[in-house]
């Protein structure tokens, strides 16, 4: 049957997608998740269930920024630090069935510049 919304179609293919790839200790999945008024990100280490860091617009660090592509861009470096942080330099990017442009993509260029391996 074909999915009978856009959310229903994202989760899908996220479905879709965590088959494929999942974090581990060494090398966690960089989860990214959008709404419409924030961004959320996630260092997960999938063998044990357990969320290594994370950041988002509601963070302390972040007050002001906007679930915009500016707001991406500086989310997506400030999640490389996060992760630097907890000594964490190789990444799967886990998109959340999202396509990659606009927001997913501006947070995941800034992240790699700012020194995330993925």
């Amino acid at each position: 049957m074909r999915p009978k919304t856009r959310i229903e179609s994202r989760k899908r293919r996220h479905l879709r997608l965590r088959q494929k790839i999942a974090g581990t200790a060494a090398r966690p999945r960089m989860s990214v998740c959008l709404t419409g008024r924030h961004l959320y990100v996630q260092f997960i280490d999938d063998t044990v269930g357990q969320t290594l860091a994370a950041i988002s617009t509601l963070s302390p660090e972040t007050k002001g920024t906007k679930a915009t592509v500016a707001g991406a861009k500086k989310l997506g470096a400030m999640a490389a630090q996060k992760a630097k942080e907890k000594n964490i330099s190789e990444v799967v990017f886990d998109r959340g069935g999202l396509k990659y442009h606009g927001r997913v993509k501006a947070l995941a260029d800034a992240a790699r510049e700012a020194g995330l391996k993925f």
